[in-house]
């Protein structure tokens, strides 16, 4: 029997129903569902079926010393059973094995470790590899028609970030949250790509904090031609630092109160194309419409199982030559919303895309396989679609022409400006509106063309401090500097805010974050340096390419992490301490109305939460919390109780609760609780 994996449930229905043209009769093996026919079996895995981890007897945090794990042994659990018995079946009837699974370094781990699990009760398998990008029926029959061999070197480079994330991640946490005596809920994360992103976040909000206002003024004015035409104008000099420098020219201006055109620029400006979607630039993109990176790959993920748009997670930015745009485009000819743009591209004689920096051979850039109607999904997938469709039409589509005007007029000696903007042929922003078409109308001017002034007037403004690192940013910046993979990265900015690390978007790391990093700047540098972890993915990339070895990577890995550890050691009781001050601040829910003190999140030897005041047993003033979740602080403060920061709590697989003021929320269950016995009596 011929067995073909693939990561999915979904996937397995999809492609055994485009391979048998519909014939596929649905089954059930050892509990899992299967598709068959032809002598053909798909099975979906459900992601990985495999995890590391250390032994059980590494298990307890108190009495393991954390440096011991660098070096422990690393064994393989059973994430999902009744899989793995699953497997055992297929490995008693199979006598041929097609890993179907995603074409990249994740996928081809799922795929292998299913392998092996078959392999070590039936080694005499045959073995072969489906590389799609798409699930549409040309592609999957193209793939299974062009099976290849199984990229086990790809695996490996996947199985040792696994092994290297696991080795970091649990000694550096170990030692960072017994330091500052925090386990539980409450443990300090640490890790080889999470720390270096958590340190760029840190260093930002520093040089926020770091930044110091300082005043300017603009001059803005009106001017009348001498068709009674009005436009605005600026003082050549953008900001003057200095208010009675800024003064005496408004005073000028104002006394001479006639001016002239000096000079009149006009030039064609040409605004190209934007290039293909990558991952990242596909990120970037959805959050101008509001998508954060999580809720984005979420959407895509549906819209690529569903056989709408190619694979969305790629590094690539050019179109392959075996791509076959004119057909993509063909498909949305007759398309309410894409129809006109896409019949105006099709007059053209030869259709000639943009291209990015990177050329990858794994997939294509992300682009529509598929065409669908608004009215087909929901509203979140369509927008989410529509972007994917606009932004390849765009690709193919002419540059914009802009004329851009620049005036310099005069009056009392007085230098001032003004700029106009206008849109002579749309280009590829027909059919892309996500990228600024704004004109700016000036009137038809002449050179030496007197002028009147209307109305001026001196605006005081100030400068502003750095803006924080929206979500989208930061993936470009982790992009930029090497740090995690196009798969990974939104899931560790994930992990920051489930860690509470970080709150908001713009992203702001709260006080324990701060203090983490400042910690590990101090006495661990490297571990938040981005050239270690780039370092490593280097050597993790040539294992993919047949260069390097697994166990040499992984042993590398280790000896870094042994050079850390050299260093926290010396420094165990600083860390510990400057972790303890930052967790304090980062409980404060606000001050005591009884007592002014602060107000704490405080567990009781029972295990029961509670806001409680700082100044007990002087002050007893408490409020009730719920029993579970990680309490956030937020920065929004209560406008019936200004003293009070408003709580979100968290929980794991679920949206964060907006618990809001406790206060509040302890008045409301009071309230409750005298008309349920009012209703009694």
């Amino acid at each position: 029997m011929h067995y073909i994996i693939t990561e999915k449930g979904t996937t397995a229905k999809k492609i055994a129903a485009i391979l048998s043209n519909g014939k596929a009769k649905k089954k059930k093996i050892g509990g899992i569902d299967a598709h068959e026919f032809d002598e053909k079996v798909v099975i979906g895995l459900s992601g990985h079926v495999f995890r590391l981890d250390f032994p059980d007897s590494y298990n307890n945090w108190s009495k393991v010393d954390p440096y011991k794990l660098i070096d422990a042994k690393i064994v393989t659990v059973a994430l999902k059973k009744d899989i793995v018995k699953t497997l055992g079946q297929i490995a008693k009837k199979a006598d041929y094995i097609t890993v179907a699974t995603d074409y990249d370094r994740e996928g081809e781990l799922i795929g292998v470790e299913a392998l092996n699990s078959i392999k070590k009760i039936n080694p005499e398998l045959k073995v072969d590899r489906m590389r799609y990008s798409a699930i549409t029926e040309k592609d999957i029959k193209d793939s299974f028609a062009a099976r290849s061999e199984v990229d086990y070197n790809l695996a490996a480079s996947a199985e040792v970030r696994q092994i290297i994330d696991l080795v970091w991640g649990a000694s550096l946490t170990r030692f960072v949250s017994l330091s500052a005596n925090r386990l539980g809920e409450d443990f300090f994360s640490v890790g080889r790509v999470q720390s270096p992103t958590l340190a760029l976040l840190v260093e930002k909000e520093k040089e926020i904090a770091k930044f110091v206002p300082r005043k300017y003024w603009e001059l803005h004015a009106k001017l009348k031609t001498e068709n009674g035409e009005i436009f605005d104008v600026t003082h050549k000099t953008a900001k003057f630092w200095e208010k009675d420098e800024a003064e005496v020219s408004k005073a000028r201006i104002e006394a001479a109160k006639v001016g002239f055109v000096r000079t009149l620029k006009t030039k064609l400006r040409v605004e190209k194309p934007p290039t293909p979607f990558d991952t990242t630039t596909f990120i970037s993109a959805a959050s101008a419409i509001s998508y954060t990176p999580k809720r984005l790959m979420a959407i895509a993920e549906g819209l690529y199982l569903g056989g709408l748009i190619s694979y969305h997670r790629t590094d690539n930015t050019t179109y392959p030559d075996t791509l076959d745009l004119k057909a993509l485009v063909q498909m949305f000819q007759k398309h309410k919303e894409f129809g006109k743009h896409a019949k105006l591209l099709l007059t053209k004689k030869e259709l000639k895309p943009t291209a990015g920096k990177k050329k990858t051979t794994d997939h294509p850039p992300i682009h529509p396989v598929a065409e669908t109607t608004k009215d087909k999904l929901e509203k979140d997938e369509w927008k989410v679609y529509e972007l994917v469709v606009r932004r390849f039409l765009a690709t193919l589509s002419d540059a914009a022409k802009w004329e851009d005007t620049n005036v310099t007029a005069e009056i009392g000696d007085e230098p001032l400006t003004a700029k106009g903007r206008l849109l002579k042929e749309q280009g590829f922003l027909a059919i892309y509106p996500y990228q600024k078409k704004e004109e700016l109308v000036i009137p038809q001017l002449k050179e030496d063309e007197k002028v009147d002034l209307e109305h001026i007037e001196l605006v005081e403004k100030e400068t502003k401090p750095p803006n924080r690192i929206s979500q989208a940013g930061l993936i470009k910046k982790m992009d930029d500097l090497g740090l995690g993979t196009k798969s990974t990265r939104h899931e560790i900015i994930g992990k920051l805010y489930d860690r509470t690390y970080v709150q908001g978007n713009p992203a702001k790391p709260t006080e324990k974050a701060v203090a983490l990093i400042d910690s590990l700047e101090k006495y661990a540098a490297l571990i938040t340096k981005s050239e270690m972890t780039k370092t490593l993915e280097l050597e993790m990339n040539e294992i993919s390419e047949g260069k390097r070895k697994k166990k040499e990577v992984a042993e590398d890995s280790r000896n870094m992490l042994k050079d850390v550890f050299t260093d926290l050691k010396k420094n165990r009781s600083e860390i510990g301490n400057s972790l303890k001050e930052a967790v304090r601040a980062d409980k404060i829910v606000g001050s005591c109305p009884k007592c002014d003190s602060d107000l704490l999140l405080l567990s009781s030897r029972r295990g029961k939460r509670f806001v409680g005041c700082s100044n007990y047993p002087a002050c007893e003033f408490s409020l009730p919390m719920p029993k579970s979740g990680r309490v956030v602080v937020t920065e929004d403060k209560c406008d019936e109780h200004p003293y009070m920061f408003k709580l979100k709590i968290i929980k794991k697989g679920a949206r964060p609760w907006d618990f809001g003021c406790p206060y509040c929320n302890f008045q409301q269950w009071q309230d409750k609780v005298k008309s349920e016995k009012k209703g009694e009596n």
